[in-house]
């Protein structure tokens, strides 16, 4: 009988699902420090991942042949190794649109309303207003790494009347992308928005795309959202541009490094929101995600591979 794990706590209904797809499947779930190691060694698929599992499932004697990771990023996972050893990786793209355009909506909304401003004031007891108020409606906004969250986000972006533009590898049209240029016109596109959203994945050819140049190519009233990876920015250019005013405000849900450690100066900014790596979070995640894995399972029972979100080794995603 072939071993199944699942690593997070799934509710029972979701449990069920699982074990009503995977009929004559050993299904185990649990953290794993609650498992014993040899299940770790028999596992065929697993869904979720801890480096404590790593020596176990990938190594001599593992029979891991399907991870399922529990994110859409995998840049922490032991990618040498699981190609190495034949693994087929999925990762959960596709249960993030929501919150995350969400979280970038919000961070916008904010800086066009002054809300960061009003919630300092209130903590301080005083009224005090700080003009101008801006709207986002007629407003343009560039999406670097125009993706299924970046596509979800244009889809906000319009129905508030703002102009979108998405960048992205290559310029082919993308959903609600009133233009679409490539990584090689990113200044060009940086000229002209209002809010920059950045959702660049980690990889090695996303590392420290926004630097001291990108900042200067961005108007002195653009504020610059990152949702994305913290690697993907210079930090210290970024505070730079930020005490300089070459840009007007940063919302930051991820940075490098992260945490910020205590005194680092953007804790103090005015003009800065942080929010800490929450812009994921959601009640529906679980929900989400095993229906995901639940739809690649029966895939992978079926014809050996499941059909989502493969990762490319070489691509890093």
């Amino acid at each position: 009988m072939p071993t199944m794990i699942c690593l997070h706590g799934l509710t029972p209904e979701q449990e069920a699902r699982v074990r009503e797809a995977a009929p004559g499947w050993n299904i185990v779930f649990g953290r794993p420090k609650e498992l014993d190691d040899k299940l770790f060694r028999e596992a065929e698929v697993i869904c979720g991942w801890s480096p404590a599992i790593e020596k176990e499932s990938l190594g001599e004697g593992g029979s891991l042949k399907w991870l399922q990771s529990w994110s859409a990023g995998v840049d922490k996972m032991p990618l040498g190794k699981l190609e190495q050893a034949g693994v087929i990786l999925t990762t959960a793209s596709g249960v993030h649109p929501v919150p995350m355009s969400e979280t970038a909506l919000a961070m916008m909304l904010a800086f066009s309303r002054g809300l960061h401003h009003s919630v300092r004031s209130q903590l301080r007891g005083k009224w005090e207003p700080r003009e101008p108020y801006a709207e986002l409606n007629g407003a343009t906004l560039a999406i670097i790494g125009a993706g299924e969250i970046g596509t979800e986000l244009g889809r906000l972006g319009q129905a508030l009347g703002m102009r979108t533009i998405g960048v992205r590898r290559t310029a082919r049209p993308t959903p609600h992308m009133e233009e679409t240029m490539a990584i090689e016109q990113l200044h060009d596109a940086l000229a002209r928005a209002d809010y920059v959203v950045n959702v660049l994945p980690h990889t090695p050819d996303t590392e420290r795309v926004f630097g001291a140049a990108e900042f200067a190519a961005m108007k002195d009233s653009a504020v610059f959202v990152n949702i994305g990876r913290g690697v993907s920015v210079d930090t210290d250019a970024l505070v730079e541009a930020l005490r300089s005013g070459a840009i007007g405000g940063a919302g930051l849900d991820v940075t490098d490094p992260e945490p910020l450690p205590e005194g680092h100066p953007l804790w103090a900014m005015e003009q800065v929101i942080i929010t800490p790596h929450m812009g994921g979070s959601s009640e529906r995640y679980k929900e989400r995600v095993t229906e995901l894995f639940v739809r690649n399972l029966k895939s992978y029972l079926a014809d050996g591979r499941p059909a989502h979100n493969i990762v490319d080794y070489e691509r890093g995603y």
